[in-house]
């Protein structure tokens, strides 16, 4: 149903970015800078991966679960949402927009979880922030570094919000992920309706969410 670059930037850009709240979580009071916020959850949520041998077995339930907690606090998923729903956002109910909101989600959060369980000890290179002290809109640049590949780009777009720096689109290679689910949504919208690409959401996450035996292959 969505397109391959779609997952593969989905997979691509979690994997390098897992904007967590275990930085937060050890009360900082002031707001870290978004490219600091970046390198150092990064490197502590890799190195959480390395030593968990559950993960590293496929455990899809513990790695759903260090997701949530570390991940989503840090996105905003209304506005990745209405970004990817484009022109058609304001055709849908409040009801609607909720339930897009969560379905959204629900597809992000099971579409990487098995790139959580299978990191193989990529190399990161945080590059320089190019940004003023009072700007509230910022690109954080991550190159992945892959032996015998050329470095895969990926970009962050930020924004600061009252509870720190938002994620609200991730460009992989210059490719933006919401833009290639606004070209999907937009041809479900109009072949089937708002009403239809929540029914189409649900059905994927459904299909991802089937119960798995760790690191058994899905029939």
């Amino acid at each position: 149903m969505f397109p391959m670059f779609v997952r593969f930037a989905t997979v691509a850009a979690i994997t390098a970015f897992f904007v967590a709240s275990g930085a937060r979580a050890q009360a900082q009071p002031e707001i870290q800078a978004p490219d600091l916020l970046v390198k150092n959850v990064t490197l502590e949520v890799v190195d959480i991966i390395l030593k968990d041998k559950e993960i590293q077995k496929g455990d899809r339930k513990k790695v759903i679960a260090l997701i949530e907690a570390k991940v989503l606090p840090h996105f905003n998923f209304q506005v990745m949402t209405s970004s990817a729903v484009g022109r058609n956002w304001d055709k849908a109910s409040a009801e609607q927009k909720t339930r897009l909101i969560d379905e959204f989600k629900t597809l992000l959060v099971r579409t990487y979880a098995s790139a959580l369980a299978s990191y193989s000890s990529q190399k990161f290179d945080f590059r320089p922030l190019r940004a003023k002290p009072t700007d509230t809109d910022v690109t954080v640049n991550v190159r992945i570094l892959q032996s015998g590949s050329q470095p895969l780009t990926i970009d962050y777009d930020m924004e600061k919000r009252p509870g720190g720096w938002k994620v609200w689109d991730v460009r992989v290679g210059g490719i933006s992920l919401v833009a290639n689910y606004r070209t999907e949504f937009d041809n479900l919208i109009r072949e089937t309706g708002v009403e239809g690409l929540i029914k189409a959401l649900v059905a994927k996450n459904n299909s991802q969410g089937q119960p798995t035996v760790a690191g058994a292959q899905k029939k």
